[in-house]
């Protein structure tokens, strides 16, 4: 069961740990690699260390407390940061444009071309 409610501003709010998710859900880096080898046609072999670097400056990034616009993945803001003994734990507000699936698909038909 998901939880939705509406702020002052009239923006929907859902509460995602109201509702418990199947484990199917959750991506790994294998298929975050295989949907970038299928959407951009480039063989897996040149992607994967593409995917593993950008994976790895955008957790760097996290980790140093930096806000980052990213179209069309969006707009991400750290809202706080506690360390743990075993880790830290970084609460963020991810936002994300209604425009993102015309984006997507010009990006994808442009590599395609080039």
């Amino acid at each position: 069961m998901t939880i939705s409610s509406s702020t002052e501003a009239g923006d929907a709010v859902t509460d995602a740990a109201a509702e418990p998710e199947a484990a199917s859900t959750e991506m790994k880096k294998k298929e975050l690699v295989d949907l970038v080898v299928t959407r951009s046609g480039i063989k897996k072999k040149d992607a994967k260390p593409v995917v593993e670097a950008m994976l790895a400056v955008l957790g760097e990034s996290i980790a140093e407390g930096r806000e980052m616009n990213l179209q069309p993945f969006g707009k991400l803001r750290i809202n706080r940061t506690v360390e743990k003994h075993n880790g830290r734990i970084t609460v963020c507000k991810l936002r994300q444009s209604t425009n993102t699936a015309s984006d997507t698909t010009a990006l994808a038909e442009t590599a395609q071309d080039g």
